[in-house]
This record gives structure tokens, C-alpha cells and sequence, in this order.
């Protein structure tokens, strides 16, 4: 699976951006891959330390944060809570 041209100008428009040079999609690509190549590095290492198998939501919120790249707007408290189930009364 690969990031289209159309991916590429539909972020770029998101950003404000009007006019786009044809050199940008390689050069775009190039540098999401390395970004993602090192947070899904860290997110594996998380993983494994915890010995799992599966990566978590959790896992990729740590990986961000020890790159200095944290989500924000994402309420990191609700992920150390469990749901509350409805009892009756």
C-alpha cells in the first residue's frame, strides 16, 4: 500500500497549501517513511519489553512521547482506567 498523489495534495490542502511542485510527492514519501520507520521501531521495542505480540494504542502513545511527539488532545488517563460496568440497583 502506498501514499498516492492524492493522499499527498489532500494533507498539503489541509495545511493551507495551493500549489504543489511535482518534486514534493517522492521527496514527501520518503520522509513519512523514515518518521514512521522510527515511531513503529519504538512502538516494537515497547511491545516486546512487554511481552506481546500485539501492538497497542497505548504502545504507539509511549513511542510518540519518547520522541518528544506527543498526540495532543488525547486524554492519557483514559487509558490507564478500566471501563466501568453498569451495576443494578
Amino acid at each position: 500500500m502506498a501514499v498516492t498523489k492524492g493522499d499527498i495534495r489532500r494533507l498539503a490542502r489541509r495545511g493551507g497549501v495551493k500549489r504543489i511542485s511535482s518534486m514534493i510527492y517522492q521527496e514527501t514519501r520518503d520522509v513519512m517513511k523514515i518518521y514512521l520507520s522510527s515511531i513503529l521501531k519504538d512502538c516494537v521495542l515497547i511491545t516486546e519489553h512487554s511481552k506481546r505480540k500485539t501492538v497497542t494504542v497505548t504502545d504507539v502513545i509511549w513511542a510518540l512521547k519518547r520522541q518528544n511527539r506527543p498526540i495532543y488532545g488525547f486524554d492519557e488517563n483514559a487509558l490507564s482506567k478500566k471501563p466501568q460496568t453498569k451495576t443494578r440497583s
